[in-house]
């Protein structure tokens, strides 16, 4: 339980206790271990306050320490928590006695036949508390109060805690040893695997000790040790564009094709990092990296190469195709850790939006062909890139994108070409013959026997050979007819032959 000191002049309500947590700086807060800005909201739960009149309900907070994972209830002075009486009610108690300020007929103790008469009487006319309220308690307990006052002072009165708190009773010295054996040298290790380790080994029998109890254990270690399971999360920026591009798919709905049947829709998007620019995105009817390449195609065409593509490891993304495009365009790949979506949350922030904006305003029957709603879809994407985004300090994508011309590394149309190509390696037949797609196609001879590789286009209108000075060799389609009239080169011993 954490304690929040209020005036008692303040009316204890479910609205005034709300507004004071909301207005509460909660990384000021010190949690019990010692730590302070460690503290988060873990949930409410309700709790009934009895007035004179009424039984107010209260949403009592409750926090949570990152470090010791202990939760703990946030409540005002002037609550009365479960079996606790408020320190206040300890001091109307003795002064009420030590006064006799309780009625006008207490002047004078002697007018009493005995204490447990004073007692009762006190009982009776009840404490009034701070908030105005009359309490009353127990004769025995206002006795209890009045005899622990005289034998030990007013210090006596507050409520103390035990004294072996923090400190686990059901393990002793073997185990605690063990246990902090293994979470020094194993800190990813669970306090499930320990208490099992140490049925195993025999430290413990079934019934002996409850896994709870190494639970709380590892939860002081940790917080002793300043250790978490937590991953370490921070929200970052790229200080300049085009240094990282963030790719992702988004499934779509499902749209009527010209055979009349439905079929889904994908979209590809990329995201500049700096400035939440959409550098290129489309839809398709298929997720893969021949899609992807197109879309990546049309983004360094307009806006230039990125030093950076951040991609999931979904199979359109991680390839072998993929690197070996980054690596022509002079580009390197990350690929993010599996299960991990907030590496590229940016993207996937941006598909939310997406679909909260543009997907859910549309009536898909309105469209006839994936072209009318590519067409829409673009027509969102210039008004987004063009609007005012609340992470720019007023700028919009596009405006911020443009204030760094220098950062664009434009490609020249030849390297535009002849680098978003697929390639493949191929082993040539005795006779000068390679099989693409089962396709067959003729080099030259000098390939003959040779292992080479090929770049062609997704299409196949475009296949060639890389020489070993990188220059592509286009090839040609075999034709055996004019083949039977072409004559042979022959190899000569020596010139003249």
């Amino acid at each position: 339980m954490i304690t929040l000191f209020v005036e008692e002049i303040n009316n204890l309500t479910p609205k005034f206790y709300n507004n004071c947590i909301l207005n509460l700086q909660m990384h000021q807060l010190k949690c019990t271990c010692g730590r302070s800005a460690c503290l988060k909201i873990h949930g409410y739960y309700k709790r009934f306050v009895k007035t004179n009149n009424d039984k107010l309900c209260f949403n009592i907070c409750r926090v949570k320490c990152d470090f010791c994972n202990t939760t703990h209830a946030l409540l005002l002075s002037s609550m009365v928590p479960y079996s606790q009486i408020p320190l206040m009610d300890f001091v109307s108690a003795v002064e009420s006695y030590e006064s006799m300020q309780t009625s006008s007929a207490l002047t004078n103790l002697e007018t009493y036949p005995s204490m447990q008469a004073f007692f009762r009487e006190v009982s009776a006319k009840g404490i009034k508390h701070p908030d105005g309220t009359i309490k009353h308690y127990a004769p025995k307990t206002i006795e209890k109060w009045y005899r622990t006052y005289m034998l030990n002072g007013f210090d006596s009165l507050l409520p103390s805690s035990r004294f072996d708190l923090g400190k686990p009773r059901k393990l002793d010295e073997d185990l605690r040893k063990q246990i902090e054996y293994l979470k020094n040298n194993y800190p990813r290790i669970t306090a499930t695997a320990i208490y099992k380790q140490l049925q195993d080994n025999g430290s413990i029998k079934k019934g002996e000790l409850s896994l709870s109890t190494v639970n709380r254990y590892v939860n002081i270690l940790s917080a002793k040790n300043m250790t978490t399971n937590n991953t370490d999360m921070r929200r970052y920026e790229r200080p300049h564009i085009n240094e990282v591009w963030c790719g992702d798919t988004t499934y779509g709905p499902y749209i009527k094709t010209a055979n009349g049947r439905k079929q889904r829709i994908y979209i590809m998007a990329l995201i500049d990092d700096a400035s939440r620019f959409i550098v290129g995105i489309d839809i398709f009817f298929n997720d893969n990296f021949i899609n992807l390449m197109s879309v990546i195609k049309s983004a360094v065409s307009k806006y230039g190469r990125p030093k950076i593509y951040n991609f999931d490891n979904g199979s359109s993304f991680k390839n072998k195709q993929m690197e070996l495009l980054a690596a022509r365009t002079g580009s390197v790949v990350h690929y993010n850790q599996p299960y991990t979506p907030t590496q590229k949350a940016k993207i996937e922030r941006w598909f939310g939006t997406l679909k909260s904006q543009w997907l859910s305003t549309l009536n898909i029957n309105d469209f006839n062909s994936v072209d009318e709603l590519r067409e829409s879809l673009f027509i969102y994407v210039q008004k987004y890139n063009q609007s005012v985004h609340s992470s720019l300090n007023g700028l919009s994508p596009q405006d911020r994108f443009f204030s760094e011309p220098e950062c664009v590394k434009r490609l020249d149309d030849y390297e535009i070409e002849h680098s978003f190509l697929l390639e493949i390696e191929r082993r040539v037949t005795a006779d000068c013959i390679i099989v693409i797609n089962q396709v067959e196609y003729e080099v030259d001879y000098r390939f003959a026997k040779q292992r080479i590789r090929l770049r062609y286009s997704p299409d196949f209108e475009k296949i060639y050979i890389v020489e070993s000075d990188s220059i592509l060799t286009p090839i040609k389609l075999l034709n055996k007819t004019d083949n039977a009239v072409v004559k042979r080169e022959k190899i000569h011993l020596s010139r003249g032959e």
